[in-house]
């Protein structure tokens, strides 16, 4: 598993390097993702603060995006 201390904005320049687009930011808290690829669409949503996000978080964010534990490793 990638370090634990993984704040939201360094998960969300590496899910943009991997192809998702921002589609809607509500504030300046959440960012919506959504990526399109081979006619699957996978869609998350951030909430951008300063802490690193709980691991639970960082777990359920990988899997609504189909991205493994050592593709993040490759994007970070």
């Amino acid at each position: 598993m990638p370090s634990r201390e993984i704040k939201p904005r360094t998960l969300l320049q590496a899910l943009l390097k991997a192809g998702f687009e921002i589609k809607r930011q509500r504030g300046s808290s959440h960012v919506f993702l959504e990526r399109i690829r081979n006619s699957e669409t996978r869609r998350t949503s951030i909430s951008l603060h300063t802490k690193p996000l709980p691991f639970g978080t960082l777990r359920a964010i990988l899997k609504q995006t189909g991205i493994s534990e050592d593709e993040l490793k490759d994007l970070l």
